[in-house]
Parts: structure tokens; C-alpha cells; sequence
């Protein structure tokens, strides 16, 4: 069953879109892609959101190298994806504060009409599918408060909301399954008016860990600078939880901008030199680790870190302009830019460059081999 949203309520959204584009058909694009690639480098392994070249915004899902196989135009700019697990299901979430969710079939394209906001509510950017793959865990909050939502999507339903979880902090960001009975939410503790922020001398930033049946909270821990607002998660391969801050403190002072976490213990701040921390801007985007190492993004810093996770020390840091999505294939890290160029990375250091057409935003997923 797909969700019941008017025509009209679509054609109004998708007016407000910037040089929408029509959806590309895999094999339409696949023969326009194919000049110098095999079919094997055109299987679909990333889906990402992106910026057009004439101003609008699209999802596009891509090979390993970032060739578009398929796109689709969005109402405006996407930000986060997830992907439904044991099926052929994603959702892309407008950039914060958003006014809508867009579910569709990854393999073949076809898309489900949008999910609209619900009134007094608007979408932070990212949500995550149970792990059975029957629900949607959607951040949103409320537009006078920045109070926190999650909101509870059931599939099978059509995408009808079923529950709100509330009453674990304002402002949340990224929401991870951290265990298949176990949400853990960045909460950036900002209150925001559009994206002002009103209460940056009170901010309350936490890393929350809430019951997927109840929405009950298990876990709160909290970072001892108040300004280091967390934002976007990752599950390493150990099964800790790494945290990327924005720092909403003075521009020429640095912050830690990455932190792990295992339940029941504190938050612990990965290492590196101040000179090292302020190269990212103060903000840290996509996350992931392979093999013990630990890379992260900045879009603003144009650049990505490595970290050793054991010793937690700095490895090294590289340029990349508009430095964006992250994710691991077969042991290694695939990095995309604003730029289109894409790096396959073998840890700790050895990088392939490839060009890519897409211009990235700040998150990617890897899908299901």
C-alpha cells in the first residue's frame, strides 16, 4: 500500500522546486553513462541527495565511482537517506528544517508520493527503518520549541504515522539504530527559529538512547562543553557509537569535533591538536569506520580525518572540497564531495580518485550487497 497524499499537496511541493528534473530510467542513463564502463561498474551501490547543476535538488542512486545509474528531483535540498533492510525501500529527508520525506524503490526508481510535514512539525534531516524494515524512525521537532520528535512510520500502512516519542531533548539531528531494540539520537540542543539559532547560551546537547517499542529514554550521556552540539552518528565496527559535533562556541577557538561512545561509560573525545580540529570548521558531517580506523567529513572544512579507534590518535587529515558523504565497501571507505569527486580509501591511507557528474550533499549510503 502506498500513502495516501493528494495529488495536488505533490504538484504543490514539487513547484517549489529549483530546475526540477524528470526521473532518469536506469537503462536510459546506463546507455548514456556507458562510454568507458563496464556493467559491472554500473551496479547501484550508493544513493545519495544531491545539488543540480541548474539549481535544483535530486536523489540520485549511483555506482561504486559515483556514475548516476537514476535520479529524481526533490522539492528542495535532501539531506539524509535511509535504507529499509531485507528490502528495496529508501527514504530521503529534506535538509532541516524540512517539510518532507520522500520514500521510494531503490532498485527500480519508482517513487511513493511525499510525505508532507505534519502541522507543527517539521523534519531535522535523518531517520532510520527498524531493523525488521515494517517502521520509520523520522527526527523532526516542534516549529515553535524545537522540542524533539521521533516519528513512527509504519510501512506496511502506507507510511501512516503511528507514535511520537518525546521528551528527550530539543533539536535532535541524526538517529541510528544502535542495536535492533535500541535508537540512539544526536540531540544538537538548539532551539532554532528557520535555522537561527534563539538559545545558544543554554544549549543542553546530549547523545540518547531510546526503546524502539516504547520511545522510553535508556540512556542520556552529555559532553562537558555545552557548545559542542552532536549532530551525526555512526555505528564502528566495534558496536560503539561515534558522534559528530558542531561547535557553536567562538570562531577562532577549537573543539574536539568527534567523540565514542559505549553504553554505560563516558563520552570519550577522539585526539588531535587544536591547529588539527579547526582545519574542520567546526563541523563534522558523514562518519564511518573499517577495519579500526575511523574517517570523517567536513563540508565547511573541505576536508576528511583519520583516526586509529584504539589509540584514538589523528592519523592524518586531507584536503577535499566540500568534503560529504561517507560509507564502506568490501573493507573499504567511499568518499564523495561537492565537487563530484569521489576517493575510494583503503585504511589507514592508500586513495583512488575517481570524477563523478553528481554534486554530492552531505550524506550517502552504501545499499545491501
Amino acid at each position: 500500500m502506498q500513502p495516501m497524499v493528494t495529488d495536488y499537496t505533490r504538484r504543490k511541493l514539487l513547484r517549489t522546486a529549483l530546475g526540477a528534473m524528470a526521473v532518469v530510467p536506469a537503462a536510459g542513463l546506463l546507455s548514456a553513462c556507458s562510454t568507458g564502463a563496464t556493467a559491472q561498474r554500473l551496479t547501484p551501490k550508493l544513493i545519495g541527495c544531491s545539488r543540480t547543476p541548474v539549481g535544483g535538488y535530486s536523489v540520485v542512486v549511483a555506482s561504486q565511482d559515483g556514475l548516476p545509474i537514476y535520479q529524481f528531483a526533490l522539492p528542495g535540498r535532501g539531506h539524509g537517506i535511509a535504507i529499509q533492510p531485507n528490502g528495496t525501500l529508501a527514504a530521503a529527508f529534506s535538509r532541516r528544517p524540512g517539510q518532507y520525506l520522500q520514500v521510494f524503490d531503490y532498485q527500480g526508481g519508482q517513487e511513493w508520493p511525499i510525505r508532507v510535514a505534519d502541522p507543527q512539525r517539521h523534519y531535522y534531516g535523518h531517520g532510520v527503518f527498524s531493523a525488521d524494515g515494517n517502521y520509520l524512525y523520522a527526527t523532526e521537532g516542534v516549529k515553535t520549541s524545537s522540542e524533539g520528535v521521533i516519528g513512527v512510520y509504519d510501512v506496511k500502512a502506507g507510511m501512516a504515522k503511528v507514535a511520537e516519542f518525546t521528551g528527550f531533548g530539543i533539536g535532535p539531528h541524526e538517529v541510528v539504530l544502535a542495536d535492533e531494540h535500541t535508537l540512539a539520537i544526536g540531540v544538537g540542543g538548539v532551539h532554532t527559529q528557520g535555522r537561527k539559532p534563539l538559545n545558544l547560551d543554554s544549549m543542553q546537547p546530549a547523545l540518547v538512547y531510546l526503546d524502539v517499542q516504547t520511545g522510553g529514554v535508556l540512556e542520556r550521556v552529555e559532553l562537558e562543553d555545552k557548545r559542542l552540539s552532536i549532530r551525526h552518528l555512526s555505528v564502528t565496527d566495534t558496536g560503539e557509537i561515534a558522534c559528530g559535533q558542531q561547535y557553536r562556541g567562538e570562531p577562532e577557538q577549537a573543539a574536539p569535533l568527534v567523540a565514542l561512545h559505549r553504553r554505560g561509560q563516558p563520552l570519550r573525545h577522539l585526539k588531535a591538536d587544536d591547529e588539527h580540529w579547526l582545519r574542520f570548521n567546526h563541523y563534522v558531517a558523514s562518519i564511518a569506520s573499517v577495519d579500526g580506523y575511523l574517517l570523517a567529513t567536513s563540508p565547511r572544512g573541505n576536508c576528511y580525518g583519520i583516526w586509529h579507534e584504539a589509540s584514538m590518535e589523528l592519523v592524518e587529515i586531507k584536503p577535499l572540497i566540500d568534503a560529504s558523504g561517507v560509507g564502506v565497501i568490501d573493507g573499504e571507505w567511499l568518499v564523495g564531495s561537492g565537487s563530484g569527486k569521489v576517493l575510494t580509501i583503503t585504511p589507514p591511507k592508500q586513495v583512488r580518485a575517481y570524477q563523478s557528474p553528481v554534486m554530492w550533499d552531505n550524506h550517502w549510503n552504501v545499499l545491501p550487497s
